[in-house]
């Protein structure tokens, strides 16, 4: 009700099969009920690792090419991000690390390629409204380039 209320899309990413059935058959309902939403893009991480996201991926493409549905040369970029969990969602603009930490800890390494990062002291728990709206203003006033150099 809450993510139609709101028109988000709700997609849980991360290797959901050691979740108990019930539980995967719900994620399930709920990304399929939402999938249409066309407002927020919502990712919840459950038992997610980026470097897991890509093996699984790269499996998955290495059976649709032993199955003839896939040749070396059709392989690009735009391909191998549609066998992620995040396939068919926009990369980020914006990561945001919160609690001190200068790292990104697997997180959505593929997709954070152009993304602008933010570092903040402030502990999860305690990422308000406030520090959102800091790490907005400092996003708004970065000149971004997406890889390419100043003046070009």
């Amino acid at each position: 009700k809450t993510a139609h209320k709101n028109n988000m899309r709700v997609r849980v990413i991360g290797d959901k099969s050691r979740l108990e059935e019930d539980i995967q058959r719900r994620i399930e309902e709920l990304e399929r009920e939402t999938k249409d939403n066309d407002g927020l893009n919502f990712q919840i991480a459950i038992n997610y690792g980026s470097r897991d996201e890509m093996l699984r991926a790269m499996r998955r493409m290495v059976r649709d090419a032993g199955e003839g549905g896939l040749l070396e040369n059709q392989v690009t970029e735009e391909l191998f991000s549609s066998y992620l969990d995040t396939g068919d969602i926009p990369d980020p603009d914006l990561l945001i690390r919160t609690s001190g930490e200068k790292r990104i800890s697997n997180y959505l390494l593929w997709q954070i390629a152009y993304s602008e990062l933010y570092f903040c002291d402030v502990p999860w728990p305690d990422f308000s409204k406030e520090e959102l709206e800091k790490a907005v203003w400092d996003y708004n006033n970065r000149d971004r380039r997406f890889g390419g150099v100043k003046g070009e």
